[in-house]
């Protein structure tokens, strides 16, 4: 049961993220009410002309992997700095979305202890 939970929640949560990451490139998503402070950091990385495109790569990457229950772990390594970057963005700048970036997070630390034999091979 928690195996099938698990990738249902890795599924949406991949899918969420290579929507993401494909909107970065197609602006298919409408663009939603943010703090000043907010927007000035996104028009920054926008105007940077390859850290926005870096992000979307790494969403779209991150969430294909996610998707796969084999490379669920690399998926969930790769994506986890994009997660505590959305996290953090939303605590600091825009916190009416804090609770949606305090579940991505969740779901991705909860990816990662499920997949902690796969890392033993890293901290040794």
């Amino acid at each position: 049961m928690k195996n099938k939970i698990l990738f249902v929640i890795s599924l949406l949560f991949g899918l969420m993220m290579l929507n993401s990451g494909v909107s970065k490139f197609t602006n298919h998503m409408p663009v939603i009410e943010m703090p000043d402070e907010a927007n000035a950091l996104i028009n920054a990385m926008i105007a940077s002309g390859w850290l926005f495109a870096l992000v979307g790569v790494i969403e779209i990457i991150g969430g294909i992997l996610f998707t796969i229950p084999k490379y669920r772990g690399l998926g969930a390594l790769i994506i986890f700095p994009i997660t505590v970057g959305i996290f953090l963005f939303n605590i600091f700048l825009a916190p009416s979305n804090t609770v949606l970036s305090i579940i991505l997070l969740l779901i991705n630390v909860w990816v990662l202890w499920e997949n902690k034999d796969k890392y033993q091979h890293i901290w040794s």
